[in-house]
């Protein structure tokens, strides 16, 4: 093989595992009940921005590829993407592959959270300012923004999550899960707005996701 025919594989092969790659990245896991039946991803919206409602009763658990889900409360939210990441080799992969940094409120606005050096990695999101200090309270920061493990519930929101950006405005909808890894791993939503730190970021089973603008 001459090495312009060795060129020419080698591209072929490298399209291919990148095709392959994207591929395995926008594809969802099937949620199933207890029957092995497919399950409906339906939510209504609660109030407010973001907005979280109990769940009527009924609505049980389902299973999630090696995994059971519990549903906590539905969920929606309205708000700029602050930053994203994705996961292919953590323990949460293979259900969650991106996690989102959003804000809200005040922390939707770029003159707000661009001065602020905004970071993620190892499922956390972090942020910094400079010696003129945080752009608003830091309460506020914390009670506007948050870090979310997305978990898409189909193909379609896998493939939206995969167009999601850095100043993009989303609208997600969904379920804040528990879920226990038939390998008892588990993973638990925050079920508040209020916190910071370990525990705090919302583990969201994603209904749809939409794109302001696109």
């Amino acid at each position: 093989m001459n090495n312009r025919h060795l060129f020419a594989a080698l591209a072929v092969c490298t399209i291919a595992f990148f095709w392959f790659a994207r591929k395995d990245h926008a594809a969802a896991l099937v949620a199933t009940d207890e029957g092995g039946g497919p399950v409906a991803c339906r939510v209504e919206r609660g109030p407010g921005n973001p907005g979280q409602i109990d769940l009527p009763a009924g609505f049980g658990a389902f299973r999630l590829g090696p995994a059971e889900v519990t549903p906590l409360a539905a969920f929606h939210v309205q708000a700029r993407v602050l930053g994203r990441e994705d996961y292919r080799h953590d323990a949460g992969a293979r259900w969650s592959p991106t996690d989102l940094a959003l804000g809200w409120g005040r922390m939707a606005d770029p003159a707000v959270y661009r001065p602020l050096r905004v970071s993620q990695g190892g499922r956390w999101y972090r942020y910094q300012w400079g010696p003129e200090g945080p752009p608003i309270p830091l309460p506020e920061i914390v009670r506007s923004s948050a870090n979310m493990h997305m978990i898409p519930s189909n193909d379609e929101v896998a493939r939206s999550l995969a167009r999601v950006a850095e100043d993009d405005e989303v609208i997600v909808t969904g379920l804040l899960v528990q879920l226990n890894g038939d390998d008892g791993y588990r993973w638990r939503s925050s079920l508040t707005r209020e916190d910071s730190g370990d525990g705090a970021c919302e583990l969201v089973y994603v209904c749809s996701l939409e794109i302001r603008g696109r």
